[in-house]
């Protein structure tokens, strides 16, 4: 009787044990999901921040006298660049969208701007990398919810606070970005 209690309590053990560590690598696992799709956000911003110079470059040659929303966007830019936590990214991303918003409203003002080849390719790239970017930021929010939800729930809680796993923080807009921007000829 007591060699069997003895089986019952190292089997009991066992099961904990295995399901203990599964847990642990599959927060592991989810936790590494995160990063990497926060690297592709990153990513997409870098290929904008890339873009903005040609592009920039490009309009100056057609609209010279509008120099203010150009260090605008060379602003934006390099706030963006210089930005290390999720909100100042989301931050600085939020002033650079802004700025580019107003960039273009310069070149509606400039019709023979629009029939450049070069500006026509440059808009597109930046158009297809901001759907490229809004998608990134999706991904990456997604992959924290299913991180978060699984450091929450139980038991799989009292793995993560033993291993000190802690909830990740989502990617959210700055603040007045959900207001529509006002565009002035």
């Amino acid at each position: 009787m007591k060699n069997r209690t003895l089986w019952i309590v190292m089997a009991v053990l066992a099961i904990v044990l295995i399901a203990g560590v599964s847990m642990y690598n599959g927060m592991i696992s989810t936790n590494e999901a995160i990063d990497s799709k926060w690297s592709q956000v990153e990513n997409q911003l870098q290929r904008r921040s890339d873009l903005i110079p040609n592009l920039v470059a490009t309009t100056k040659g057609y609209a010279a006298q509008e120099r203010e929303i150009f260090t605008q966007v060379a602003e934006a830019r390099s706030k963006l660049a210089g930005a290390n936590t999720v909100g100042e990214k989301a931050q600085a991303d939020a002033e650079l969208s802004d700025a580019l918003s107003r960039l273009l409203v310069v070149v509606e003002r400039y019709p023979e701007l629009k029939s450049d080849a070069n500006f026509r390719q440059l808009a597109d790239e930046l158009a297809g990398t901001e759907n490229r970017l809004t998608v990134a930021r999706k991904d990456y929010n997604d992959a924290v919810q299913a991180y978060n939800t699984r450091i929450k729930r139980f038991p799989s809680n009292m793995v993560a606070n033993m291993a000190g796993f802690t909830a990740r923080e989502y990617f959210k807009a700055a603040e007045g970005t959900q207001e529509v921007p006002q565009v002035q000829f």
